[in-house]
This record gives structure tokens, C-alpha cells and sequence, in this order.
């Protein structure tokens, strides 16, 4: 009876789906395992094989932990809102609600294709006002929250206006800059100044920065969207811009997000990873007093350098420098900063080859020695971190001694490896080891000495004190763009109004044109009624990850127009047991969502401290790529082996029309009306493409479509091979010539359950072989399941498959559990199988096999007896015999005889359970 693939499969989805099979129940008794795959962008162009690694591997561990009696959360839905969505309306002149939908729908019929156990009936999607209903309130409850310091947590708005009220600004509050008043001040200040104050506090705020402006795009893009000036997306110019803009202050939160790590099952390189993104360093901060009048703040890690300090940089973009250039200076400073506004943070990062910087003219005094110390700009010091300015130590820092090399600024050394070396350089210094020279009080001291010393000297001085910093910003929230959450928003009198909650959600408009402005600001800015109770609504819309850090709650309780999740749904699920997803998410998504997911957390609205329990990250799928070689000016082909011999060039082919390398010349010569004509030159009759292992993208032609192999070799066949391919987190190459195994295999076990009459299953009791090859499968799947080494779990599959093969099982005992078994791999024709054995109830809540440890004991042992080291037969013999029992077994044995040649035995060496030698001579 044959393995008709396409009948088994399109009944099962059929029956998955009318009986709504995989569907969670928030009140259960049993326990809860909550898998989740990464947030998906539904694009166009629908799944390529690469999509569904992760979503296969997340499905296993779904179906795995139902078969072990668990109540198992495993949802799906699509991060629709965002700028990718917008610019293919604008392209096509499509609505994006209508794109996002079209391919929502084809995403939703692959991944059925493809036989996941999702509980569709949770599905969600962010561009739902129901959905984002929820993500407004949640910005809301941020706009509306401080961060309290002395107890760590976020309180209410309200409560810090009270303390305000009573006793001014003295509280111990995460701000932006402290403005010192009293009670009574406060009290007497209009509605905007408080408003002002306010933002300086509030966990969701206002306030100017420069941003990526793309005017092409027409929106601001995030640092990571930029790449050499262009956007990533596109490929337009992008100029550094001041903006108003709204930012979430994650880096309130920038301790419990470093320390909260260590309790998480995440990987070592992703959690440093987040670790460096924070970016944690201990130093002073030190006030420069400046020749003119005023004071230079800077943040330094290395305290212990300050008598190396030669000369001050600031970031182009900082507010002194307006301040500090002198007249002299102004023309060559405002070019210099123009310039240099417009280079991408990233970009001044990584350029260390162009060193770039202008005098201002000014200067300031070192706090120790009372020297003059010239204050330049250059681009590389960041804005946003520290101050904004650094004191320069060129010899100890590479940037610096950069800096100073090309502006010849002195370079004085203030650490040397050992007393009495030299205090020339060549490069900087960078070792934190060392002891200190030419630094009046800290000679003589070791660099960890020296910190400390410096720290302290600082504070008795009063000229700073000891301060951790982060790298870590605070979250750019504005996108000028039509296709996202409208902020709750509205400016009474010019001031920032929240809405109130009852008048949630506030619908995005429906807009015919959604086209950019030209200007810095959202299309909604088009629209003259875009107002709430009369006064003018927020017109930027909310980034593409504010509905997608916090997607996973919803999920428990998706249909609730009370709340964002009951109370009762968050506590059976409370977090995350398994998260799959790419690295590409490492840092920006899962920080934010741990960041909201806190703030929640402080107001006693989620259960637990952290989202996602345990974090697996799959690795890439590459393409494999064919090419055909064209002889140049012709539009003939010559084949890969051929090629040499000609002067040819390389083009990219349609890996759909090429079988195992061999092309089919019919089917390109239909591809490319171009190669209609096309002549070959051939090598043993057949057309050989030559590979190349790249990403998979459509300029390569090398996309394979999951639906086409799910047509051809069925999708239990594509689950396993992707699976097949390697471990889930490496990245590795697609290669659609090796998938006829892997569909071989389960030709093979469909026939282990059939004979040519039909179904062929005895009741008959199971041999020692038979139950060994089961239990032996068994304890391997247990130990990879966990591992995560899902090739591995295929591989035993394999092994196990061909043993019973050998040895014609076929009783239920051993089939049986089997089915059970393969179905979190294969399925389809698991269930296919499970119902032919009998059962009513889906195999998917069958009871995992339990693992019998007697099976694996070998009752005998096959022996390799040998005579003078050769082996010459076997022998099998209990493995419970004593050497004297062996020994005498081997002896009445009438091949010993024969091998014996007549002469005598000398000596017989015997390793229990390993080799027989007979010495003879």
C-alpha cells in the first residue's frame, strides 16, 4: 500500500483544523508550557524554506511537551504595522490595510501548509484596533509614569505632582537634568513650565534630538535602518536633523535589565550581547572650569589619566559648541558641523581611518594642574553619550592619540608598564595595568590604585564624583509615517495631553493619501480634523516595535475588551517558556519588550519580572545558488565542467528549473524571453550548473518556495529535512538535492505499518531486538529534545527505522509508541498512522513513551573469537557467563577445532563483552 502524502496530509489539516485540535485552555489544571516564535512581518513575497526553521523547531517542542501532559500555549499572529507596509502602498497605490491583509491571508495558508500546531484561534495582529487599543493604553500608563530611585519602580504621574506640591523638587527621581524648586515655586508656575518640568520625568516623553531623517521615505529611521548615509530600505539620503520627537526612558531601567539577565536560560554570547548594548561603565564625572566663564562637564572611566589630559573634544552636535567658539572660529565650526551632523552615529563609530576635527577656540582649566587646555570638536563623541564632551588622554586612548597626531596636540604619557620605561610612544597605551608617572599625587601608584585615589581626590575637591554611566539611549519613539499607532495624544493649549482611556483606541484615519509631506512630519499633519474635543491630535505615529514588545500577553487573553490580558490568563501563563527567533532580534526587540514588560510588572500588572523564561536564536538558511556560464558576445551556454575553455561570464539561474545541478534547458529557455535561442554546449549529454553558497534573496534566484516542496514531497517531508539540515541555531545551506532521502525514510516507515494488501499491524508480542531498537530510540530522543538537537533526534529516527526494517517489526508494541514518537517531526503521517492503530483522540495528546531502561541490556553478546589476533567467527553467549563458563563454551565449540589446526592452544585471553584470542602454536 503506497504513501499517498497528499491525501494523508490535506485530511489531517482539515481535521486540525474543523476540530480546532491545538487549541489552549486558560483554565486547565494540567501545567503550562508557553512557546512562542518571534513576531512575523508579513511581507509580499510570502515564506521562503528559510522562514519556517524556527517555527518547525518551536512546533516540535509544542507537540513534544502536549505528548508529555503539558497545556501548551503555541500562538501566531503579525507585526503588520510599519514602514515596509507603507512604502509598498505608496509604490503600488494600494491601501496598506489591504496589502497587510493579502498577505496576512497567504501567510496563514502557508503556515497550514506546513502543519503547525498553532491555536489559531488566538491570532492576533498589531494594525487591529483591537490590538492596538491596548498598545496606546500601555503608552498611556508609560506617559504617565516616573521612576521613583529610592525603591526601584515606576509610580503614577499624579503621586509625583503631589510630592512636588508639598515638598518641591527634592526626591530621588530618574530625570533628564534637575531643575531645583520649592513647593511654593511650583506652585506658582504656569501650566506649560510644569508640563516641561514634567517631561524631564516622565517614562514616555518629549524632547528635541537629532534624529535619521529620510526625507525620500519620509520618516526618521533608526541608527541601525542607515548604513553609509543611505537608508537601508531603499537606499535614499539620510541627514541628521534636530527633531521633536517622542522617546521611552529605558534607561531608567538600564540596572534591572543588566542584573535580571543572570536569572535567564538565554545563550552567553546573546546575553553579552545586551550586556555590551547597556554598556555599564564606573567613573567620575568631572567639572572642567572654563577660561570664559562656566563649567565643562565630562564622564570619564579612567579618573587615575586626568593629569594626561592635553586637550577637550566635544560631540559637533553638543550645545556648548555655540557657546564656546569665538568669532575667529565660527565659519570653520559651522561648516565643520554641518558636515558632521549628517554622518550616521554608526558611521562615526567605525570610521577610525578619517580622522576629522575643528578648534573653537576656546579653552578650559585643568582642575589639578590650572593649565589651559584647548577645547576642539570632533565627530567622534557622541551626543548621547557620557556629556556629550570628553577629556582627551591621546596617550592612553587610540582615538585620541589619533586626534592628536593629526592636529599635533601633545601627547603626554601618564603610565608606564614598569618604573624607569620610557615616555615615548608610538600608539597609545591602552593597558589597564600599570603605574603612574607624571601625575603629582598619584605616582607611584598601580591603575586601580590610582582610580580610587582620583575618585577621591575629585570629590574632596568638589570638582565631581564618583557615577556609573550606560551606553544605552533612551528609545526614539516617533516615526513620521501614516501606517502605525496614532499616539493618545493631544495638545491642549500647546501642553501634552494624555486621552482619557474610556476613549480608547483612537482609530488610525482612513487616508487616500498617505504619501510623505516633504517635510518633517507625519502625513497625518495633512489632515485638518485630526482633533480631539477641539484641540489638535499628535500627528507622528508610534514605531514598528511598539506593538511588538508586548504581543506575547495578548496571546494569553486575545479577545478581552476589559484589559490587555485577565488576571487569572496572566497568572496560568505567566511568561515565556520557550521564545524562538533570530540574532537580528538580540538586542532592540528583546530589551524593549523586557523594558514595557517591567514597567508592567511595577504596577502589579504582570506576574512575573521577566517576559521569555528560555530563548533559543535559529540560525539562517542560506541559499544555494546555481549559475550558467554564458561565452561572452554569444547567447551560447557551456557547461560548468567545460567552462575554462572559454571566455564566459557568470549569471545567476532559477534554482526551480535545476534538478541535482542539471539544468533544464527546456524550461530556460520558457524562463527569460532572452534565452528562447539559446545554444548549449554540453558535457556527457546533460547541462551542470555551477554552486555558489549565498543569501537567499530574488536577485540570486535562488528562493525556494516551502509551498512548491510541500506540493512535490510533502510537508512532513520538508519538517524533517530542515530539521535534517543541521543544528537549528548554525546557519546553513538549502539544498533541495538531498530532500528525496528524507522522503525515502518516511516511504520507509509508512511500510514498516503495511504490507501490498493493506494495513499489516499483529498484536504479537515484541522480540529483545525490537524493543532494544524502540528504547534505544527513545533515550535518544529524550537527551536531543532537550538539547535542542533536532538533526540528531532525525538521525536516531533513521536508525531506528532501518533496524526494525531489517527484523520485519511490525507489532503494535513497538509501532505503536512509535507513531507517538515521530509526530512531533513528521505529523501528519503520525496521525495518519495513530488512527489506523485504532485510536479517536489526535495523536497530538497521545502519552509521550516512557523509557525502560531492561530494554537496553543485552541479554547475550556476539564474540569476535580470534586465533593469534585474527578473527576467525563469532560466537554469542550470555552475557551474565563467568570466564571459566566462556571459556568452556568455546572450547566445545567445533569451529575452535577446525581453527586450530592440529596445534596447541597456549593460552586463551578473554575480555568479558569484548574479544575472545586464542594463543596457538
Amino acid at each position: 500500500m503506497e504513501y499517498s502524502f497528499k491525501t494523508i496530509e490535506n485530511k489531517w489539516r482539515s481535521y486540525w483544523d474543523e476540530n480546532k485540535t491545538f487549541k489552549a485552555n486558560s483554565s486547565s489544571d494540567k501545567p503550562k508550557y508557553y512557546v512562542l516564535d518571534m513576531f512575523p512581518y508579513p511581507s509580499g513575497a510570502g515564506l521562503h524554506v528559510g522562514h519556517p526553521l524556527g517555527y518547525i523547531a518551536s512546533d516540535i517542542m509544542a507537540r513534544v511537551q502536549r505528548l508529555r501532559g503539558f497545556n501548551v500555549l503555541h500562538p501566531m499572529g503579525f507585526d503588520a504595522f510599519g514602514l515596509p507596509a507603507e512604502q509598498y502602498a505608496i509604490s503600488t497605490g494600494k491601501h496598506p490595510a489591504v496589502t497587510t491583509k493579502e498577505n496576512t491571508d497567504r501567510y496563514i495558508a502557508q503556515l497550514k501548509n506546513i502543519g503547525f500546531s498553532f491555536d489559531w484561534d488566538r491570532l492576533i495582529n498589531t494594525s487591529d484596533p483591537n490590538y492596538y487599543k491596548w498598545t496606546q493604553w500601555i503608552f498611556l500608563k508609560l506617559f504617565n509614569s516616573w521612576y521613583d530611585t529610592e525603591i526601584n519602580r515606576a509610580r503614577p504621574i499624579d503621586e509625583l505632582v503631589a510630592i512636588f506640591e508639598n515638598d518641591g523638587s527634592e526626591i530621588l527621581a530618574y530625570h533628564d537634568e534637575h531643575a531645583s524648586f520649592t513647593a511654593e515655586e511650583w506652585q506658582q508656575m504656569s501650566e506649560q513650565e510644569k508640563s516641561d518640568i514634567l517631561m524631564k520625568y516622565r517614562l514616555a516623553y518629549q524632547s528635541y534630538a537629532y534624529v535619521n531623517w529620510c526625507e525620500a521615505l519620509g520618516t526618521v529611521l533608526a541608527n541601525d535602518e542607515v548604513k553609509d548615509g543611505l537608508s537601508e530600505r531603499g537606499g535614499h539620503p539620510v541627514e541628521r536633523k534636530q527633531m521633536r520627537q517622542w522617546f521611552l526612558r529605558i534607561t531608567a531601567y538600564a540596572d534591572r535589565l543588566l542584573n535580571d539577565l543572570d536569572s535567564l536560560e538565554w545563550s552567553d554570547s546573546l546575553k553579552e550581547m545586551q550586556r555590551n548594548w547597556i554598556g555599564k561603565s564606573v567613573g567620575a564625572t568631572v567639572f572642567f572650569e572654563l577660561e570664559n566663564g562656566g563649567k565643562l562637564e565630562i564622564f570619564t572611566t579612567r579618573p587615575d589619566t586626568i593629569f594626561g589630559v592635553s586637550f577637550m573634544v566635544l560631540a559637533p552636535e553638543s550645545e556648548l559648541v555655540n557657546t564656546l567658539t569665538t568669532p575667529e572660529q565660527k565659519d570653520e565650526v559651522e561648516k565643520y558641523v554641518q558636515w558632521a551632523k549628517n554622518r550616521s552615529e554608526r558611521e562615526r563609530q567605525a570610521d577610525v581611518k578619517n580622522v576629522t576635527g575643528v578648534f573653537t577656540g576656546s579653552y578650559a582649566i585643568h582642575p589639578f594642574t590650572g593649565a589651559k587646555v584647548p577645547v576642539w570638536i570632533g565627530d567622534y563623541v557622541l551626543a548621547g553619550y557620557g556629556t556629550g564632551a570628553v577629556m582627551a588622554v591621546p596617550a592612553h586612548d587610540a582615538r585620541d592619540f589619533r586626534f592628536a597626531k593629526q592636529f599635533g596636540l601633545p601627547t603626554p604619557r601618564v603610565i608606564v608598564e614598569k618604573e624607569g620605561d620610557s615616555l615615548e610612544l608610538t600608539e597609545a597605551y591602552e593597558a589597564k595595568e600599570g603605574i603612574l608617572v607624571q601625575s603629582e599625587f598619584l605616582n607611584g601608584l598601580t591603575v586601580k590604585e590610582a582610580i580610587a585615589k582620583a575618585v577621591s581626590e575629585i570629590e574632596n575637591k568638589g570638582i565631581g564624583c564618583k557615577k556609573e554611566n550606560f551606553r544605552l539611549r533612551d528609545a526614539n519613539f516617533s516615526r513620521q509615517r501614516y501606517w502605525g499607532e496614532p499616539f493618545p495624544i493631544y495638545y491642549k493649549n500647546g501642553i501634552p495631553t494624555a486621552m482619557p482611556e474610556s476613549e480608547l483606541p483612537l482609530l488610525l484615519p482612513e487616508m487616500d493619501d498617505f504619501k510623505p509631506t516633504g517635510r518633517p512630519e507625519s502625513p497625518l499633519a495633512k489632515l485638518n480634523d485630526w482633533k480631539y474635543d477641539g484641540y489638535p491630535l499628535e500627528t507622528d505615529t508610534m514605531p514598528g516595535f511598539a506593538g511588538s514588545s508586548w504581543y506575547f500577553l495578548r496571546y494569553m487573553d486575545p479577545e478581552n475588551n476589559q484589559a490587555f490580558a485577565s488576571t487569572d490568563a496572566l497568572k496560568y501563563w505567566k511568561d515565556v517558556d520557550l521564545y524562538v527567533g533570530g540574532t537580528e532580534h538580540a538586542v532592540g526587540h528583546l530589551l524593549y519588550s523586557r523594558f514595557w514588560h517591567k514597567v508592567l510588572f511595577d504596577y502589579g500588572l504582570v506576574p512575573v519580572n521577566e517576559p521569555f523564561k528560555k530563548l533559543v536564536n535559529q540560525g539562517m538558511i542560506q541559499g544555494r545558488s546555481n549559475f550558467v556560464y554564458r561565452i561572452t558576445g554569444t547567447n551560447t551556454f557551456v557547461s560548468h565542467g567545460l567552462k575554462d575553455q572559454y571566455d564566459t561570464s557568470a549569471l545567476h539561474v532559477d534554482v526551480n528549473i535545476v534538478k541535482n545541478d542539471v539544468l533544464d534547458i527546456e524550461a530556460f529557455k520558457n524562463w527569460r524571453e532572452e534565452y528562447a535561442n539559446a545554444e548549449f554546449i554540453l558535457e556527457n549529454d546533460l547541462y551542470i550548473c555551477g554552486v555558489e553558497i549565498e543569501k537567499m534573496s530574488k536577485s540570486k534566484y535562488n528562493v525556494v518556495n516551502p509551498d512548491q516542496i510541500v506540493e512535490d514531497f510533502g510537508a512532513d517531508t520538508l519538517r524533517l529535512y530542515e530539521m535534517f539540515l543541521g543544528p537549528v541555531e548554525q546557519s546553513k545551506p538549502w539544498n533541495t538535492n538531498g530532500i528525496e532521502g528524507t522522503h525515502r525514510f518516511l516511504k520507509k516507515l509508512w511500510n514498516l505499518y503495511h504490507n501490498k494488501e493493506g494495513f499489516n499491524v499483529v498484536e504479537t508480542e515484541a522480540g529483545p531486538k525490537e524493543r532494544k531498537a524502540l528504547h534505544t530510540l527513545i533515550k535518544k530522543l529524550n537527551d536531543d529534545i532537550e538539547r535542542f538537537s533536532f538533526n540528531t533526534c532525525v538521525s536516531s529516527f533513521m536508525i531506528c527505522v532501518n533496524e526494525l526494517s531489517e527484523l520485519k517489526a511490525n507489532q503494535r508494541e513497538i509501532l505503536e509508541p512509535l507513531a507517538i514518537l515521530i509526530s512531533p517531526f513528521a505529523p501528519h503521517i503520525a496521525e495518519e498512522l495513530w488512527s489506523k492503530l485504532g485510536h479517536e483522540e489526535s495523536v497530538a495528546y497521545a502519552k509521550f513513551p516512557e523509557l525502560n531502561p531492561s530494554f537496553l541490556v543485552e541479554a547475550n553478546f556476539n564474540y569476535p573469537v580470534s586465533f593469534n589476533g585474527k578473527t576467525r567467527f563469532q560466537l554469542e553467549l550470555p552475557t551474565d557467563l563467568d570466564i571459566k563458563a566462556i571459556e568452556e563454551a568455546v572450547l566445545a565449540d567445533e569451529r575452535t577445532e577446525r581453527w586450530k589446526e592440529g596445534k596447541t592452544i597456549k593460552k586463551m585471553i578473554i575480555v568479558p563483552k569484548r574479544i575472545i584470542n586464542i594463543v596457538i602454536g
